[in-house]
């Protein structure tokens, strides 16, 4: 699965559809596991941990907030062992335009809050 081919384009649109209703929800987080499950099953084969799973994370929290302004939907998936986002999401939080202050807790807490309440009303 190439980064500019349809069918990463459609993974990335399911990718946005499956993590949408979770934050609209203030759903828990999902794990990189169940992502690539649900991902499967509507018939996109994104292994967890290999491949194109965090271009597709990174370009979701890019194609929702392309300047900033929103929360990153990417907040939302996290590693099963420690049940925190990876290093990609904090480096992504933390580049521009995006620069989130704070560590990584605070960090993570806050756009959690914040997915939240924007989804709720979009």
């Amino acid at each position: 699965m190439q980064k500019d081919t349809l069918e990463y384009e459609q993974a990335l649109d399911a990718v946005i559809e499956i993590l949408r209703p979770r934050a609209r929800q203030g759903a828990a987080p999902i794990q990189y596991g169940d992502l690539s499950s649900e991902l499967t099953r509507l018939g996109h084969h994104v292994p967890a941990h290999a491949g194109p799973m965090p271009y597709l994370l990174e370009d979701a929290s890019v194609r929702e907030s392309p300047d900033g302004s929103l929360p990153l939907l990417s907040a939302l998936v996290v590693l099963k062992d420690s049940g925190w986002p990876s290093g990609g999401f904090f480096k992504l939080a933390r580049r521009t335009p995006y620069k989130r202050p704070g560590d990584n807790m605070l960090l993570w807490a806050r756009e959690i809050e914040k997915l939240a309440e924007y989804y709720a009303h979009h």
